[in-house]
C-alpha cells in the first residue's frame, strides 16, 4: 500500500511541499589572533624605504690612567654607527556583492558590509603571516617584482643580513635550531638577550602548538635525569589543575606566552617556531594605514578593496631571539 514520505520530491505527494530548514546561523572556522601585529607600536611612515640609526658603547676599561698623563689622541665616538631599514609592502584584500545578493535575505547575512568586514579579517591574517615570515626584503621594480618587507625570521639572523652589520646581528647565543630542548635552553636564550640589553626586559614568547606544550611541560617535568617529576603545591580546596605556562619568570626577564597564529607560521609541519621578541624594540610603520574604498558599481553590484601599506622596524636585532626547532 502506497504511503506519504519524505524523499520522494520528483512526483507529486507530501514530499514537494516539505519546508526546508536552515539556522541563521553562520561559522567561520579559521585562526584569526594576529599577536604581533597587535602588540606591535604603531608609528607613522614617510617614504617606501623607512630607515633608523643604531649605535653601540665601547667595551668598559680596566686599565687606569697614569698621573700627569695628558690627553693626545681622541676616539670618534659615532664611528660604529649604522643605519638599518625596511621597504614597506602593500596589502589588499577586494570584495563584491551581485545587487541581487544585497537584497536578498540570507544567513549571516551575505551583503556589501559583510563582505568588506571579511576582507578586513583576511588582510590583518595575511599582514600577520609576513611580520613573521623568513621573506626578505625588495623593491618594487616596475618589472613584476613588487615592494616587500623583511619579515622577523630574516632580521633574527646571527649571520645577516648582509646590510646589518655584524656588531648588530642576532647573536648566535639568541637563537635555538636544534634538538632537546629544554628548561635550560630556554633561560639561556633569555639570559643571551640581557647580555645584549643589560635590562631585565619583559619579553613575549609568541609560540606555534608544539613550542607551546613544551613551555607547558616545564611546570610538570624536569630536565634532571634522576628527577623527571617535578612536584607543584595548590591550594586544597582547588579542583583545578593548570599546567599551562602564561608567564615564565627567569632570572633575567618575564617573558609572556601567547599563541601563535597556526595559519601565520612560517612553519606549518613542525609546528615548532617561536619568537622571543622585545617590545621595546620594534614595531610597524604605516605608510597607508588600513582604509576601505568602494568602487563604482557598473550595474553588477557593490564591489571594493580594503587595503594598507606598512613595514616592521626591528630596532636592534640582537635584542630579540629566534626559536626555530625543538625536536
Amino acid at each position: 500500500m502506497a504511503f506519504s514520505n519524505t524523499y520522494d520530491t520528483t512526483n507529486l505527494g507530501s514530499a514537494v511541499s516539505n519546508r526546508e530548514q536552515l539556522l541563521d546561523v553562520l561559522t567561520i572556522l579559521a585562526p584569526e589572533e594576529t599577536p604581533v601585529l597587535s602588540s606591535a607600536p604603531k608609528t607613522k611612515a614617510s617614504a617606501t624605504f623607512t630607515e633608523w640609526t643604531v649605535d653601540a658603547l665601547s667595551a668598559p676599561s680596566t686599565a687606569g690612567i697614569a698621573e700627569g698623563a695628558d690627553v693626545t689622541s681622541f676616539t670618534d665616538k659615532f664611528a660604529g654607527r649604522a643605519r638599518l631599514g625596511n621597504n614597506v609592502q602593500k596589502f589588499r584584500r577586494d570584495f563584491m556583492v551581485s545587487d541581487l545578493q544585497n537584497v536578498v535575505d540570507s544567513v549571516g547575512p551575505a551583503k556589501i558590509a559583510q563582505a568588506e568586514a571579511k576582507a578586513v579579517r583576511e588582510i590583518k591574517r595575511d599582514i600577520e603571516a609576513t611580520l613573521m615570515s623568513n621573506n626578505n626584503r625588495s623593491v618594487e621594480d616596475g618589472s613584476g617584482t613588487p615592494y616587500k618587507l623583511r619579515g622577523l625570521g630574516a632580521w633574527i639572523d646571527s649571520s645577516g643580513p648582509a646590510d646589518v652589520p655584524a656588531a648588530y646581528r642576532t647573536p648566535s647565543s639568541s637563537i635555538y635550531s636544534s634538538t632537546a630542548f629544554d628548561e635550560k635552553v630556554f633561560n639561556d636564550l633569555i639570559t643571551s638577550i640581557y647580555r645584549v640589553t643589560g635590562s631585565t626586559n619583559n619579553l613575549t614568547l609568541v609560540a606555534d602548538t608544539a613550542l607551546r606544550r613544551k613551555i607547558s611541560d616545564f611546570a610538570r617535568t624536569s630536565a634532571s635525569s634522576d628527577y623527571s617529576v617535578r612536584a607543584v603545591n595548590m591550594e586544597s580546596g582547588s579542583a583545578t589543575i593548570k599546567l599551562t605556562v602564561e608567564m615564565y619568570q627567569s632570572d633575567h626577564g618575564l617573558v609572556s606566552v601567547v599563541n601563535m597564529n597556526p595559519d601565520c607560521a612560517p612553519d606549518t609541519t613542525n609546528k615548532d617556531t617561536g619568537y622571543l621578541i622585545n617590545p621595546e624594540y620594534y614595531g610597524v610603520a604605516e605608510l597607508i594605514p588600513l582604509g576601505s574604498t568602494r568602487l563604482p558599481n557598473l550595474g553588477g553590484g557593490e564591489r571594493g578593496y580594503v587595503d594598507t601599506t606598512l613595514t616592521l622596524l626591528v630596532k636592534h636585532p640582537a635584542a630579540h631571539g629566534k626559536i626555530t626547532s625543538i625536536a
